[in-house]
Parts: structure tokens; C-alpha cells; sequence
């Protein structure tokens, strides 16, 4: 099995209309990171609390995706018992 890389993009700008920070992903569908350095000052004095998040993020996405999966499966199993009738 062929292990994927896990890239992540990094960009710095300075917009005044922007957040101070924004995960979403890049024309290659990878994680992009863009910090905000018009907000460096809140950025820097919220640093410990951002990097913390990280934590707490992954496991509401934790709870997101098993509840999915759940449904998903239940799909799975009621087309099972469709398609043998």
C-alpha cells in the first residue's frame, strides 16, 4: 500500500478584511493555512490557546465523523436487506 504524504500549505497575508486565521483547503485538495498578519498582536497573544485547539478540534471532528459513519452504515445494511428480498 502506497502511503500518502501529508502536505500542508502555508500562506502569510496581511488583509485587514480577513481573519486572523483560516484553515481550509488548496487547489490540490490539501490543508492550506493562512495566517493574517494585520491580527499579529491577537495572534500572538492568543499563540498557546490556537496551538491548543488542535486537541479539542480533533475530537469534535472525532464525534462528526463516527456519527456519519453510524449512518452510513445503517444505509449499507438496510440496502443489504433490500436487494435480498
Amino acid at each position: 500500500m502506497m502511503k500518502k504524504e501529508n502536505n500542508v500549505e502555508f500562506r502569510i497575508i496581511n488583509a485587514h478584511d480577513m481573519p486572523p486565521l483560516v484553515i481550509s483547503q488548496n487547489e490540490n485538495d490539501e490543508p492550506k493555512v493562512v495566517l493574517n498578519t494585520y491580527h499579529r498582536i491577537w495572534i500572538s497573544l492568543n499563540r498557546r490557546l490556537i496551538a491548543g485547539i488542535t486537541e479539542n478540534l480533533q475530537e469534535k471532528m472525532d464525534t462528526i465523523l463516527t456519527s456519519y459513519l453510524m449512518e452510513q452504515r445503517q444505509f449499507e445494511k438496510e440496502d443489504y436487506e433490500f436487494n435480498e428480498e
